[in-house]
């Protein structure tokens, strides 16, 4: 059948490298319903609540905080091992429009346990809203993204293969969703070494998490106690920060204007 030859546009020239370098990473998946209802109470109290991104970034941040291992990457070069970070990097998928086509680009959240809420929530609307010129992280990729392929799949090596430059390149986990979208269990593939994907929040005030992880850096026990001390941590550190900026914003003074 005769056929219409069409240019692979650069974010879609992106997702087809990110995949590629994702074929060799052994993921495992664990999904549970997380109960939220305390947060959920807290976030509607809040003038301006911030996205279930920003959430769950934060979240995600201060669990592995305490736990290394959600820090931890695998690297090749120059043998393999594990290495460790001080600190998590989040990756977060961004859905744009692109020259009239839906694409998915990354933003780096770096530090989000030491981040206010409003600051990494206004990073990823940044992100969303603002030309992808006027993004470091996307400008970066997409610098690369142009190269011809031979010289792509080297910086895909480089940035893959050595602890650090992967650490500076992908993050430390990822996070990404459906839920603006409706109700849906997405399984996501990246580089790694954690990913974590949320759905929609349920009549009975539970949101579906799923975390992929890399089988090589730990095993399902470690994780089921994550998605255990991610509930926590939504329900008491996320919806204190939550009701503090509430507070505050009850007791700003209101100015009065003169007619």
């Amino acid at each position: 059948m005769r056929g219409t030859v069409r240019k692979i546009s650069m974010p879609r020239r992106l997702v087809a490298d990110l995949m590629h370098a994702s074929i060799g990473v052994p993921f495992v998946s664990l999904t549970r319903a997380l109960d939220v209802r305390p947060l959920l109470e807290t976030r509607a109290l809040a003038m301006q609540p911030p996205g279930w991104a920003a959430i769950f970034v934060k979240a995600f941040a201060l669990v592995a905080k305490d736990e290394p291992v959600l820090r931890t990457l695998y690297a090749k070069w120059p043998w393999p091992s594990f290495y460790e970070l001080p600190r998590s990097i989040a990756m977060v998928a961004i859905a744009r429009v692109e020259d009239g086509h839906d694409c998915v680009l990354p933003q780096k959240v770096p530090s989000a346990d030491a981040s206010p809420l409003s600051e990494i929530d206004a990073q990823i609307r940044h992100a969303k809203n603002a030309p992808a010129s006027e993004v470091p992280a996307f400008r970066k990729i997409l610098r690369v993204t142009r190269l011809p392929l031979p010289l792509r799949r080297f910086m895909w090596l480089v940035g893959l293969n050595f602890g650090r430059q992967r650490a500076n390149w992908f993050g430390s986990f990822g996070v990404t969703s459906v839920a603006a979208y409706g109700a849906g269990e997405l399984h996501a593939l990246s580089p790694g070494p954690f990913i974590l994907s949320y759905g929609v929040v349920e009549p009975d005030q539970t949101i579906n998490v799923v975390i992929r992880w890399d089988h090589r850096i730990t095993d399902a026990a470690l994780i089921a106690k994550t998605l255990t001390r991610l509930e926590q941590v939504l329900n008491s550190e996320i919806a204190a920060e939550l009701r503090g900026q509430s507070q505050q914003a009850e007791q700003k003074p209101v100015r009065a204007v003169a007619t």
